[in-house]
């Protein structure tokens, strides 16, 4: 699964999802249209407060499909 982070994550953060299998790329700082255009090649998007999921974003995440996608606040132990 290949997942997008388009906010600051810490390196550990990081790690904890490279090690669960996930195929991470970081892209911060896109612009609404950069973030409209990236996210079709994506399964997954990992935002924390600085990115704005639109509902053009969902739009133009084709490999999530409608049921897929979720709204969740979580926090993972890093214990």
């Amino acid at each position: 699964m290949k997942v997008l982070i388009s906010d600051s994550l810490s390196a550990q953060g990081v790690t904890i999802l490279e090690k669960g299998g996930l195929s991470v790329d970081i892209k911060t700082k896109l612009t609404p249209a950069q973030l409209i255009e990236e996210i079709g090649q994506y399964d997954g998007l990992i935002i924390r407060s600085g990115t704005k999921v639109t509902k053009d974003v969902i739009a133009a995440a084709k490999n999530l499909p409608p049921a897929e996608i979720r709204l969740q606040r979580q926090s993972i132990p890093l214990r």
